[in-house]
């Protein structure tokens, strides 16, 4: 009984340290992690580039160069554009073009970069 009892024992405790063995090998393969303050800061998110527009001159493009350079500029609204001009001479500033039929503040607002004089 005695000799059955210490088998039990022999074979648990030589279980025991078999699997300890597996339990420190698969952390030891994991890389050491870094605290907060050891870690580098983590690089500024750089700023995707703002997409160059090629400015459309409201005072000498044609119907047709407005409305394809203008976000919500059809060819009534060019034609007005152009209209304007030839009536009451050359924009002088960009704001002037609310002074236009159809053209409302979101309508120029959303162009404002795209706009040159």
């Amino acid at each position: 009984m005695k000799k059955n009892l210490l088998s039990i024992a022999s074979l648990i405790l030589f279980t025991s340290l078999s699997f300890g063995g597996f339990a420190q090998a698969a952390t030891s393969a994991q890389p050491a992690t870094k605290t907060a303050a050891e870690a580098p800061a983590p690089a500024p998110a750089a700023k995707a580039p703002v997409s160059q527009v090629e400015a459309v001159n409201i005072n000498t493009a044609s119907v047709e160069e407005l409305q394809k350079s203008l976000k919500g500029i059809g060819k009534v609204k060019a034609q007005a554009i152009v209209d304007y001009r030839t009536s009451n001479g050359p924009f002088t500033t960009v704001d002037q073009l609310l002074e236009v039929k159809g053209i409302g503040k979101g309508t120029l607002d959303k162009n404002r970069d795209r706009i040159s004089l």
